[in-house]
């Protein structure tokens, strides 16, 4: 064990073309993954925190339900979305990035949205008369409630981080794990381990450690930071 753990040391200090190019693809579905969901999660989180309408009870419900839905399903429903026989096999992207992008992405969408409804759900408590009172409309009381949230909201976005880029079934389905092209940090882990090659998959298991530390130390300063500058 202790000679695994040094040979894994070891190849993260010396990490080659192939081990970059899967880290990097890695961080190019799940950053892109995190932009998507963000840019959908928070609206609906904000919509379904502060609006009444019908039905938002069972929306409410449907999120917490997809938030939690395994990986794999999500892989399938994706996988026959975009087969050539599927409704969007004519976008070709099936065993692409693009493709895994998309299958990220409707995990990490709901996962922000029912995270950030909750947050901003709280925040409305304090704000909802003030609002009301100045006759803000639907679009301006989502503006504001997500400035007054922002730095409660990095929670959600680092939820969202963490489960795009430690996820494994969808993109195997969708990616196909394929060398130099579609194969991810946490595809190549579980490659490796199947093969019995452990210093390389523990080598990229500390690799996605590192990353996921770097983006939380990243998101703590920024919060910090902005804390301090707005208040």
């Amino acid at each position: 064990m202790w000679e695994t753990i040094n040979q894994s040391l070891l190849a993260v200090l010396h990490l080659d073309g192939d081990v970059w190019q899967i880290v990097l693809t890695s961080l190019q579905v799940s950053v892109t993954a995190l932009i998507v969901g963000t840019i959908f999660g928070l609206p609906i989180g904000a919509i379904l925190a502060i609006a009444n309408f019908p039905g938002r009870d069972g929306l409410i419900t449907l999120i917490n339900t997809l938030m939690n839905v395994p990986t794999v399903i999500i892989g399938v429903l994706v996988y026959l979305l975009l087969s050539r026989s599927g409704p969007l096999g004519y976008w070709g992207v099936l065993f692409t990035v693009p493709g895994m992008i998309i299958a990220q992405s409707l995990l990490t969408t709901p996962l922000i949205a029912a995270i950030s409804r909750q947050i901003i759900s709280d925040a409305w408590q304090i704000h909802r008369e003030p609002f009301l009172s100045l006759r803000l409309k639907l679009f301006q009381q989502i503006k504001w409630i997500l400035w007054d949230c922002r730095f409660s909201l990095i929670i959600a976005l680092l939820a969202g981080f963490g489960r795009a880029i430690s996820e494994v079934g969808a993109v195997m389905i969708v990616g196909g794990n394929i060398a130099h092209h579609t194969r991810t940090m946490t595809t190549a882990i579980t490659l490796e381990t199947s093969k019995g090659d452990l210093s390389l998959a523990l080598s990229l298991g500390l690799v996605l450690i590192l990353v996921v530390l770097i983006v939380n130390l990243l998101a703590f300063l920024i919060k910090k930071i902005s804390e301090k500058k707005y208040g």
